[in-house]
């Protein structure tokens, strides 16, 4: 498979994905969004695929949505709104009922929308230096489509306090909230990430994906069909359309200070 926005490469038994748009940060657009969902299908379907390693190429792992992205949304209808939140849910749901082994690496920024992608995987590896935030408050909005995966990994109580304020946070802190599993150097980050792709291939992989249907069934998140991924798909696209969207949007792209500051 050819991809524009990601670069895939096989092993055996494993796949690595890279985020290859570098000069934004890889920052996610609606062709980003489509491809990582593509792949994450296609390898979910091979056999001889048992370990999913995804990262970043450049300076971050992903630095939220793309500003001729969000340019484009603060214009879109409702109903393309709506369309576009669905196309990213569905991102997050392909990720976590994913039945491989699921890794992230995050290193340099990790915004909005890429936070739903790690708190959909199975193990995130942080670099001690990257800086976290859930920015969308700041713009108006909510972080309404990743809410369902990143409550369910970090609960209500840790979600309030990183998505009411909006504030950045350290990957300590990230590991402290149980975003993060992991926090290392630069120079450790492969050998982590070795360290859990052994432990993944010891096991068997058919129970590997019986014990993720399990985890996801007693924890009452096994429903592909859950009405939430559709209500908060509604509820950002009316977020978008809204007076406050429209405002916290201009004032971003317009570098001043919301009405509300």
């Amino acid at each position: 498979m050819e991809f524009n926005t990601i670069k895939v490469q096989l092993g055996e038994s494993m796949a690595w994905i890279n985020l290859d748009r570098p000069e934004v940060r890889n920052a996610l657009n609606a062709e980003l969004i489509h491809e990582l969902t593509e792949v994450f299908d296609w390898l979910n379907s091979r056999d001889d695929i048992r370990v999913i390693i995804l990262k970043g190429n450049g300076k971050a792992f992903c630095a939220g949505a793309d500003l001729e992205y969000m340019k484009a949304m603060a214009g879109f209808s409702y109903d393309q709104n709506l369309a576009d939140a669905q196309n990213l849910s569905k991102l997050f749901q392909t990720i976590y009922f994913c039945n491989k082994a699921v890794i992230v690496d995050v290193h340099g920024a990790c915004i909005g929308g890429a936070n739903g992608i790690i708190a959909a995987a199975d193990i995130v590896i942080a670099e001690k230096e990257t800086k976290f935030a859930f920015s969308e408050v700041r713009l108006g909005i909510t972080p309404a489509t990743i809410s369902p995966f990143v409550v369910q990994k970090i609960g209500n109580t840790a979600a309030k306090e990183l998505m009411l304020t909006g504030r950045r946070f350290t990957a300590d802190e990230a590991k402290a909230f149980r975003l993060v599993n992991v926090v290392v150097s630069e120079a450790e980050m492969i050998d982590a990430e070795r360290q859990y792709i052994e432990h993944f291939l010891h096991a068997s992989p058919d129970a590997i994906a019986e014990c993720k249907n399990l985890l996801r069934m007693v924890s009452g998140t096994d429903d592909r069909f859950n009405p939430i991924y559709m209500q908060t798909s509604v509820a950002i696209a009316n977020q978008r359309i809204s007076k406050a969207g429209q405002e916290g949007m201009a004032a971003f792209f317009e570098k001043r200070k919301a009405s509300w500051e």
